[in-house]
């Protein structure tokens, strides 16, 4: 397995200073940015669009992890490829030809990767697993930060890990989003999980450092 990523969500950050709060994640030991967009449609929430990204992209030297948590995300991939997204996900739910997005994805040049609600099956994926760099596996339902994980989600990890294996995908990315805390870490990293997005468990903490080292000191 890859060796285990952790990306802080800045949807938890202060963004009266977002860019000193990426700066801190960045010297506190964080591997990812991730980049949680919404538009109010596909969730009920709005966060921001690819100009935030575009102003803060530039001073970290992190990952990008741009999660698209919107509507019809074809018509915004160049717009936050231009931004310096390295990775884009997009929902398996809100694309009605997943196939050719993922593919228009990866003709910008970056990655691709695939998000799944609590309630989709990963046999939503079935015919475009060959295509992906990552599938996230969300363990809370998408919109807002800081709910409770939802434990059924270990074994929907660990079945696609284990389908993932069965066909070869050695590099294959298995994030998971939601209520990952240094409690939670273990379970879905031990079902097969290699990238631990957390926002309010880093972004909450009054020392950022000690809440990344306690999320990776949870997985031994």
């Amino acid at each position: 397995m890859n060796s285990i990523k952790i990306a802080p969500s800045i949807l938890s950050a202060d963004f009266a200073k977002l860019g000193a709060e990426i700066a801190e994640i960045e010297r506190s030991g964080a591997d990812w940015l991730h980049v949680d967009v919404m538009d109010g449609h596909f969730v009920p929430n709005i966060t921001f669009g690819a100009p935030v990204l575009q102003a803060v992209a530039p001073h970290t030297g992190l990952f990008v992890d741009v999660h698209l948590m919107i509507e019809n995300p074809e018509n915004y991939i160049a717009d936050f490829v231009k931004a310096g997204a390295h990775m884009i996900t997009v929902h398996a739910e809100a694309c009605v030809h997943l196939h050719r997005v993922i593919h228009l994805i990866k003709e910008h040049g970056v990655k691709a990767g695939v998000a799944l609600n609590p309630a989709t099956p990963i046999s939503a994926i079935e015919e475009v697993l060959d295509d992906l760099d990552m599938v996230l596996v969300m363990t809370v339902n998408p919109g807002f930060g800081g709910q409770a994980f939802i434990p059924r989600m270990v074994d929907k990890v660990k079945q696609l890990r284990d389908w993932a294996n069965a066909k070869g995908h050695t590099a294959f990315h298995i994030e998971v989003d939601g209520g990952i805390s240094a409690t939670t870490a273990k379970l879905v990293v031990d079902a097969g999980a290699d990238v631990l997005v957390a926002g309010s468990a880093i972004f909450g903490a009054p020392d950022r450092a000690k809440a990344i080292q306690s999320i990776r000191d949870s997985l031994n």
